[in-house]
């Protein structure tokens, strides 16, 4: 299949030099749909399953017709979760080297208001941020939305689905009549149609294939009983043996008893759900998204939103009642040219949802028998990595540059050894492989230091934990 280049669009050479850069050269489907209209200046609705490229495209289009000069907001971005704001945000600055000094900040829930007031006071081109956190704001009185140009509701069907449509409509009386809006989402049916109507000025409406290949994806259904299922999902992976799979559960109850299951059984295993403290949830997917933890157990609506690089295996422990569900679920594994892996447990009296995903995708599944995977299964084998963290982020101006190079200097690890790093606000979190992890930090404290739990880097004194799964 012949894509086409980005160099087919109306932008700026140093715009294109920097996508080129980027890795940026064939449009994805989206991508094509999207950025002609988009750079017109057109009202967009536009579906796409996860992973498909719309970041870009939303964003080519939004930083195309910003002006740098002018310190106000032009481009705003609404995203359900914290972690797709921060995934959209990081983004659209590495798209942004093309165009200039280009500000943009993300304001969500979970951190304090008072820096984000203090950065807002500073200006800025771009905001990035989650329907209640920007209505906290525009209730203060601190986050001037007058003269955004573009507005972007990215996954429109999912922050609806949270009960944030008030927050949206208001959030949109506060942005000017005149201005482009583009509305991304996986689905989009007739109710959030209605509830979104009136944001949008004749929209043009395009959809990318929503469907998985089946050489790109294989699915297995497994016929088992509800009792049987959590059992199911740990023979499941001590068979398939992935370093890195996501468990769908329809509701938080079935996420918590999963995950105790999968531990119980040497499954290093981790719950996403609503309703966690935000730092536990920060922790819990640093922790897989470095490794340290094999099997993430979640919820559509917790897990929305993650972009999960190399994902092994997405399991259905419950089979979703609504086909487009299923197929954005699997979609999370198979992506950027891998092959992927779809199990799905399904109850007799739920093959009705399977015929539902067949006529969705025009295909006949294929069913397994769980006796065949034979009795002699493998342990569970430990995640790869441990995560460390560290209580010094940006405030205390470290970078990971900082804490590289004191794991591969004083700790004695090769760069090899040494996975993601993330620095926040407050604290650092890094992968480290787990059977030198802890003899390398034990190799960071000094006699002078106030406590065991302390190491030295640049100098300095720093309080360091492993995450524990």
């Amino acid at each position: 299949m012949t894509t086409q280049p980005f160099t087919s669009l109306p932008l700026a050479p140093r715009f294109l030099a920097n996508l080129a850069s980027l890795g940026y050269h064939g449009m994805t489907p989206i991508q094509a749909a999207c950025l002609p209209p988009v750079l017109e200046g057109r009202d967009l609705i536009a579906q796409a399953k996860t992973g498909s490229g719309k970041t870009a495209a939303f964003g080519i289009g939004l930083l195309h017709k910003l002006n740098p000069a002018w310190f106000a907001i032009q481009g705003l971005v609404l995203c359900p979760t914290r972690e797709l704001a921060d995934q959209v945000a990081n983004e659209l600055r590495r798209l942004a080297r093309g165009v200039g000094n280009i500000k943009i900040l993300t304001l969500t829930g979970g951190v304090a208001m008072r820096p984000q007031i203090a950065s807002l006071e500073h200006g800025a081109h771009i905001v990035v941020g989650t329907p209640g956190r920007l209505r906290d704001h525009l209730g203060r009185h601190t986050l001037d939305l007058s003269h955004v140009q573009t507005l972007v509701l990215d996954e429109a069907d999912r922050m609806t689905d949270m009960g944030f449509y008030d927050e949206i409509a208001g959030i949109v009386s506060a942005c000017p009549e005149r201005r482009q809006t583009l509305l991304f989402s996986a689905t989009y049916p007739d109710d959030i149609r209605y509830a979104t109507a009136k944001f949008l000025r004749d929209p043009l409406e395009v959809a990318a294939e929503s469907q998985h290949s089946a050489g790109q994806i294989e699915q297995r259904f497994y016929e088992v009983g509800f009792d049987g299922r959590d059992d199911a999902v740990a023979r499941l992976l001590k068979h398939f043996q992935p370093v890195s799979a996501l468990a769908f559960c329809n509701t938080k109850v079935h996420c918590r008893e999963l995950a105790e299951t999968l531990r119980a059984a040497g499954v290093s295993a981790l719950a996403l759900y609503g309703e966690l403290e935000q730092q536990e949830r920060d922790e819990i997917l640093v922790l897989f998204a470095n490794r340290s933890c094999s099997v993430l157990v979640a919820t559509d609506v917790a897990a929305r939103g993650l972009d999960i690089a190399n994902l092994d295996v997405v399991i259905n422990a419950d089979i979703s009642k609504d086909p487009e569900v299923h197929v954005h679920r699997i979609g999370r594994t198979g992506r950027a040219g891998e092959t992927g892996l779809a199990l799905s447990l399904c109850a007799p009296n739920e093959k009705k949802w399977v015929r539902l995903v067949e006529e969705y995708q025009k295909i006949s599944v294929e069913w397994h028998r769980l006796d065949a995977l034979g009795e002699q299964l493998e342990p569970a084998a430990p995640a790869p990595m441990v995560t460390l963290c560290i209580s010094g982020g940006k405030k205390a101006k470290l970078r990971p540059g900082d804490i590289l190079g004191a794991l591969t200097g004083d700790a004695g690890l090769s760069k090899e050894q040494v996975g993601k790093i993330n620095v926040t606000e407050f604290s650092s979190y890094v992968a480290l492989e787990r059977h030198a992890a802890h003899a390398a930090v034990a190799k960071l404290n000094d006699r002078s230091a106030p406590g065991p739990e302390f190491g030295v880097i640049k100098g300095r004194y720093f309080k360091m934990r492993f995450l524990e799964v």
